[in-house]
């Protein structure tokens, strides 16, 4: 009898599954480690995502992530899952739990990256993302795991998929905790006003004890339970002596709840209501804070979302040429497997209406699909039998098959999920120097609140009572996190933002170096232009008036072999049908064209300069032209003069005037002739051009700019342009070849419009601004707030909502960034 395991979904027999009883039922599992997986999700309350999984069936766990030995994540499928290799290194990201303040990042950071085997550590506040470089021959991943937890924290592997149920759990802690804390305070109140009244009208020690009484009981779960989050990171601080604002916010709740058993004896006035309600309104402006970060992320997680879980693969024999020709065969044996598990070269068969989950070639059939998730484009594009075919593109009509070409991790849609996740990894110079301010401010602040107690008990000479309660406010008013957000929330948004207007920053700090960007260098053809020529007019230099079928099967080999898009527009012109000769040799020529040699023929296609260069024969007059010109000659004389012209991007000349408006320098560099470079420069508004450029002289005339103090942004195609872009300050790679252009650039427009790089610009800017805003919003709270709580206008109640709506201030105000465009 058969029975499908309740975790992977896998079909077994009966006999070989492990019976275990959960709750009231009876569970069926393959091995241990999915028996495992399975209680730890049913655990944390993560069972949600069985629902979410669907039909789709996952790979047997072999590793247990919690709650078993921690040799489990030692094991090869939890390696080939989650670890990257980077020559000799490895890479993994885990998610930290406990995480909520910019010291808990700091100190992981710090026992981490002092940790023997490990290179370097990346650890993002706002989505709790430690990114660890380690040597696998100095140290495993289960001893990272067990250093983490020995200072008090936790981590399990990052899966994109699992995220969203891991986030909805710690919102769902919060929230209890906070409802328990709200509770308390809400009949607390009503104490309070009690004793408030029989201070004014009388009230006996009899009735003044029970009430002390009510108030410490009210007060004792919130301190020790709802705070419990607070008192860990307190902890973690004192064992490190790293000073946080765990530390603040339980050092003045702590004096200010033994303080009240003390008065609650002698007499003397308590602060039972104070300590929940410093402790309830920070836990309400963490929480509400929680929920801002994770609205912040929940576009970068639409992503992850749109990929499945698992694939139909055709059962048989793989990688056979007549797989690549044959007609698709619905009736065919499809097996559905994890996505992780497809190879290079297995057949997949994909539904109207799915999501392609991995990068292949289309067989035999035409297809329609959807590749607005990576380009913008919002028309369909027809696929035929040979085309690409990309991962987080949909099916739109009938069912057809593809041959995998590259595995789940190396697959497009992935680099782009891969370059999200990791854009924050890389911080802003101005998000270093807050970090570093937000070190030792708890440090600073402790100070200056025992400082104050001193001066108010022995230079005021003020009651005891008195003197701690303005300590305590000054403890509890000052707040290290709406400092230590004001960088990261916005460049989470800015990305988010980014990624809705189809541009992706691979890394955050990108955004602060575009935002002072002064200069844009670009590439005409694929830039400013469509990079689609078409051949105008066609001009021949013999009596024939044509090529004959040897010069142009010549030219026809020369064309097939070349990709700049002059040959291709060529090569369509003279038509598929020529034959094809053998070359002899060939060498191709940047800015110049291409040499080829047959038998005792010397052969040329380019542009005049590789004529001259070759004391090709040049008829007078040439055609004088503002187009593209490709010529062809044999040996000393010209056969054939095609004259070519591209097409501007819609949205060219007006992105220019938009950039200019702004104060950004626009150059033209391009290895076209100067009638072509003029042409186009006086269209769209360019000034300052420069034809006939070399990939050399490009780079060469960005150095010259960076002499003249100019931060350079240059935006080109990704092929030519790859020496200048590495030498810009920001690289910005137009989305017609993807793969290229995310792997020589720094941005990248999937939509490769030209509103593209003015909204690049236009986000980077306003990032920064509100990077700017968050840090004067902090900076100003503190210097106003501080003051006002040492000289004793400010008590601990209101210094407690005061802190929580610092960082309020700072979240609210980034969210801002998704306003319309500025």
């Amino acid at each position: 009898m058969k029975h499908l395991c309740d975790h992977c979904h896998l079909e077994f027999d009966e006999k070989v599954l492990l019976k275990t009883k959960i709750g009231k039922e009876e569970k069926y599992f393959c091995c241990k480690g999915c028996e495992g997986v399975y209680k730890l999700l049913n655990s944390e309350g993560l069972e949600d995502f069985y629902s979410k999984l669907g039909n789709n069936t996952l790979e047997p766990a072999t590793q247990i992530l919690e709650n078993e030995s921690l040799d489990s994540f030692d094991s090869a499928p939890f390696f080939e899952r989650y670890v990257s290799v980077k020559e000799n290194l490895c890479e993994i990201s885990l998610i930290l739990e406990k995480i909520h303040c910019i010291a808990c990042v700091w100190l992981n950071e710090k026992i981490l990256a002092k940790t023997n085997g490990i290179i370097k550590v990346n650890l993002n506040y706002t989505n709790n993302k430690a990114t660890i470089l380690y040597n696998p021959k100095a140290i495993k991943i289960s001893q990272i795991i067990q250093t983490i937890r020995q200072i008090g924290y936790d981590a399990h592997a990052y899966d994109p998929r699992l995220q969203e149920a891991y986030a909805n759990k710690e919102k769902r802690d919060y929230y209890i905790k906070m409802v328990v804390g709200i509770f308390c305070v809400m009949n607390i109140m009503w104490i309070a006003v009690a004793q408030y009244a029989g201070y004014f009208s009388g009230i006996s020690n009899e009735m003044r004890n029970i009430l002390n009484f009510a108030g410490f009981a009210l007060s004792t779960p919130v301190l020790f339970f709802s705070g419990i989050i607070f008192w860990r990171g307190a902890w973690a601080a004192l064992k490190f002596r790293t000073p946080n604002m765990d530390l603040l916010v339980i050092s003045g709740a702590s004096l200010a709840y033994l303080y009240s058993i003390y008065a609650s004896f002698k007499g003397g006035e308590t602060y039972f209501e104070s300590v929940a309600m410093i402790i309830t309104f920070v836990l309400i402006g963490k929480f509400l804070e929680v929920r801002g970060k994770k609205s912040a992320v929940d576009n970068l997680d639409k992503l992850n979302a749109q990929m499945p879980l698992s694939v139909r693969v055709l059962q048989t024999p793989q990688n056979s040429e007549s797989q690549i020709t044959r007609d698709s065969n619905p009736t065919q044996d499809f097996q559905e497997i994890a996505i992780e598990s497809v190879r290079v070269g297995d057949i997949v068969q994909v539904r109207p209406g799915e999501r392609i989950a991995l990068d292949g070639v289309l067989l035999s059939q035409e297809a329609l699909c959807d590749e607005s998730a990576m380009s913008g484009e919002s028309l369909p594009r027809i696929k035929n039998a040979g085309d690409s075919i990309y991962s987080g593109s949909l099916a739109l009509n009938c069912p057809f098959e593809y041959q995998v070409c590259k595995v789940f991790k190396d697959s497009l849609m992935m680099k782009i999920v891969g370059l999200v996740e990791n854009s924050l990894n890389a911080r802003p110079k101005i998000q270093e120097a807050a970090d570093y301010i937000s070190h030792y401010f708890s440090l600073v602040i402790l100070s200056l609140a025992f400082g104050t107690l001193l001066v108010w008990e022995y230079m005021l000479n003020a009651p005891f009572e008195r003197s701690l309660m303005v300590m305590i406010s000054v403890i509890i008013i000052a707040c290290p996190c709406a400092l230590a957000l004001a960088t990261p929330i916005a460049s989470l948004i800015g990305l988010s933002e980014s990624l809705k207007h189809k541009i992706l920053f691979k890394e955050a700090r990108f955004l602060e170096t575009i935002a002072k960007a002064d200069t844009l260098v670009l590439d005409k053809t694929g830039t400013l232009t469509e990079g689609k020529l078409k051949v105008l007019n066609v001009r021949y230099f013999n009596a024939q008036n044509a090529l004959d079928s040897k010069d142009c099967g010549i030219l026809y080999s020369m064309l097939t072999q070349n990709a700049h898009p002059i040959s291709k527009a060529v090569l369509e012109f003279i038509g598929q049908k020529n034959e094809v000769i053998s070359l002899d040799s060939m060498i191709q020529i940047n800015a110049r064209g291409i040499v080829a040699k047959v038998q005792d023929n010397t052969y040329l296609g380019g542009n005049l300069m590789l004529l001259q260069e070759h004391n090709v024969e040049i008829p007078t007059p040439l055609q004088d032209t503002q187009a593209s010109v490709f010529y062809f000659a044999k040996d000393s004389k010209i056969l054939v003069e095609f004259t070519l012209q591209d097409t501007l991007k819609k949205d060219a000349k007006e992105t220019i005037a938009a950039l200019q408006q702004k104060g950004i320098a626009c150059i033209l560099l391009s290895g076209d002739n100067a009638g072509a470079c003029q042409s186009v420069a006086q269209v769209v508004g360019i000034t300052e051009y420069y034809a006939a450029q070399s990939p050399l002289d490009k780079a060469n005339f960005i150095d010259k700019l960076h002499k003249q103090s100019k931060v350079v942004v240059m935006a080109g195609d990704g092929i030519n342009d790859s020496i200048a872009l590495g030498k810009s300050d920001i690289a910005i790679a137009m989305g017609g070849g993807i793969d290229l252009a995310i792997s020589v650039s720094d941005v990248v427009v999937l939509d490769d419009s030209m509103q593209g790089v003015l909204d690049s610009f236009r986000l980077g800017q306003r990032t920064y601004r509100f990077i700017l805003q968050n840090l004067g919003i902090s900076l100003v709270y503190n210097a106003l707030t501080i003051p006002l709580a040492m000289a004793g206008f400010v008590i601990p109640l209101i210094a407690a909502l005061s802190m929580s709506l610092s960082s309020l201030l700072v979240v609210g105000n980034s969210l801002r960034i998704r306003d319309s465009r500025s």
